[in-house]
């Protein structure tokens, strides 16, 4: 991989409207071009009572009520990954809004490997045809005036890819806030090596960059927070900042994971979003069901 595989435009400045989810710690954002009434929708959020098995969206309701209210249009809805921690309602908000759907190709990856294990049938298609758009590195798109590009950044999960517009780059879940440090890799296919590699690929983005998370967990209490910059994360990540080798970063990472829990909606998110966001197709009996895999995650 080339170290950025599309020249940045610091000019273009969108704007960024930050819409934070409390039962996930998930930021979802809308980028409106400034020239025009065009946006992205990045990483929304359905709604799940995974106890009861309800899904509902008032999440993504007040994203779909701020784009009407503000007579947007939308041009783009991304997917920075297949998401382990929260359900995309990214289908509903396309029926309601319109828009393409894209994600990085190597969703396949992620397709086949979950596919085996939630046992999916040949109804299941790894093919990624569930999106309208599979992003290759370096793949540029349009949101109105603006060029945005995507950038390969594995290591969480194949699939995930930073997605950089003007002078602001949406990173899913490859950093978080400086003193959040880092996303884990003990996923299937994750790798910490991957993915010190591509944080690396992230921090060589120009110093004053914006950065957009998609999650954060106030570390120590403070308030949530979801923009820094390449210089702040480069001077203060406290998992890869400047000066932090591969071989530390690795060891570090590791051991981390190992003391992880798996997320809260790991089952049911990656069913729904291997699937773009849709629900698994009903039965004979027209009900729709989440699968429980035991001893595989």
């Amino acid at each position: 991989m080339n170290s950025i595989p599309h020249p940045v435009d610091l000019s273009v400045k969108p704007e960024v409207t930050a819409f934070f989810d409390e039962q996930t710690n998930t930021v979802s954002y809308v980028v409106k071009d400034p020239k025009s009434n065009a946006c992205a929708i990045i990483d929304s959020v359905m709604d799940i009572d995974y106890a009861a098995g309800r899904i509902s969206y008032e999440s993504a309701d007040k994203i779909i009520k701020f784009v009407k209210d503000h007579e947007l249009h939308v041009d783009w809805l991304i997917e920075t990954h297949a998401h382990a921690d929260h359900l995309s309602a990214a289908p509903y908000i396309q029926s309601k809004l319109g828009g393409k759907l894209g994600i990085g190709e190597n969703i396949k990856i992620v397709q086949q490997v979950f596919g085996k294990i939630f046992n999916e049938g040949t109804e299941f298609q790894r093919d990624g045809s569930q999106f309208d758009r599979l992003f290759k590195d370096g793949d540029t798109y349009q949101i109105g005036s603006m060029t945005a590009f995507a950038m390969l950044t594995p290591g969480h999960t194949p699939a995930c890819m930073t997605h950089v517009i003007g002078n602001a780059a949406f990173v899913g879940d490859t950093l978080f806030m400086p003193d959040g440090g880092t996303a884990r890799a003990d996923f299937p296919g994750g790798d910490a090596h991957v993915l010190y590699r591509s944080i690396k690929r992230v921090l060589a983005l120009p110093p004053e960059m914006r950065l957009f998370m998609c999650h954060d967990y106030a570390p120590g209490g403070r308030e949530i927070k979801w923009e820094t910059t390449v210089a702040e994360e480069r001077a203060n990540n406290v998992h890869v900042h400047d000066g932090v080798s591969e071989d530390e970063f690795v060891k570090m990472r590791t051991a981390r994971d190992a003391t992880l829990d798996l997320p809260r909606l790991i089952i049911p998110s990656i069913q729904v979003n291997m699937r773009g966001g849709n629900l698994p197709e009903p039965d004979e009996t027209g009900k729709r069901h989440l699968k429980v895999p035991i001893n595989e995650l």
